[in-house]
């Protein structure tokens, strides 16, 4: 397996396929970079040099019990980048890769990016608060925390069966094939760091990172996001950014990449290929 260990001795698995302008996709949770498998296949198709990681303590690298914060994950992506030399890049982060994406170009990137993309990402943050009024309460991610201490294996199934690929709307084509490999991955992760990942995606602010981002952003989202709603999210995104482009897509749910990835596929070309 191709792997790196970080500063802390954290052993990160990534995936590096083909030749050209890297294009570096970063996955939501509790997955890990398999939940990219149409994407990377894609780029790779069209020339492109495709590359993703497990977060730590996510999917095949270590499960980590400490430094599972956003923080420490934008510094791995800095280390993993900076291992392989990647230089022009479009930075790719999907829900919780979104924040990590974020992160690392605004505060790690250092010339290195080219582009980035926000797909159903989190930012600029969750949890509603006295300065984020239309954010979630906090009693919803202690929920996700309940629930997945009485039952992780149980709540696995629930989520991709219900909200993130919008199964639960009526008319949905739903795929027992796309749920149970949301399962598969998210179970492959460490207990710890996936717990303490729900508070990493819901009360981290990047309002001060969406500031400070100066290449090309594209912001991707559905209006059908019962993970991360819309209003919070994505519009407020593009309006602290720089340089963005802000696309919504009527009835897409939080899990489209996977669900649309014609649609998604080709927008994200023409947004790399542009000028």
């Amino acid at each position: 397996m191709n792997s790196i260990k970080t500063h802390d001795g954290t052993t990160l698995f990534y995936k590096d396929w083909g030749t050209g302008q890297p294009v570096v996709f970063h996955h939501g949770w509790p997955l890990t970079s398999d939940d990219w498998d149409a994407q990377m296949l894609f780029f790779l198709s069209h020339g492109y040099r495709v590359i993703a990681h497990d977060r730590r303590g996510h999917g095949r690298s270590t499960q980590t019990w400490t430094g599972n914060d956003m923080d420490t994950y934008a510094a791995d992506v800095d280390e993993l980048v900076t291992a392989l030399n990647l230089r022009d890049a479009i930075h790719i982060g999907h829900s919780t890769g979104g924040g990590e994406v974020t992160r690392y170009v605004a505060r790690h990137s250092k010339g290195r990016v080219a582009k980035a993309v926000l797909l159903g990402a989190v930012p600029p943050i969750m949890v509603k608060s006295e300065v984020n009024p239309g954010g979630l309460p906090i009693e919803v991610f202690d929920s996700f925390r309940k629930a997945f201490l009485d039952d992780r294996a149980q709540f696995f199934l629930d989520v991709p069966s219900g909200p993130f690929y919008g199964f639960n709307r009526t008319g949905a084509r739903v795929s027992k094939g796309v749920i149970e490999n949301w399962w598969r991955q998210g179970m492959m992760g460490g207990a710890k760091a996936l717990y303490d990942c729900i508070k990493a995606f819901s009360e981290t602010d990047f309002t001060e990172d969406l500031k400070r981002i100066e290449v090309p952003t594209l912001v991707l989202h559905g209006d059908d996001y019962q993970i991360v709603p819309l209003a919070d999210s994505a519009p407020l995104s593009a309006k602290l950014l720089k340089r963005a482009t802000l696309r919504i897509y009527p009835g897409f749910p939080h899990g489209m990449a996977t669900t649309h990835p014609e649609q998604i596929n080709a927008d994200l070309l023409e947004f790399v290929r542009a000028a």
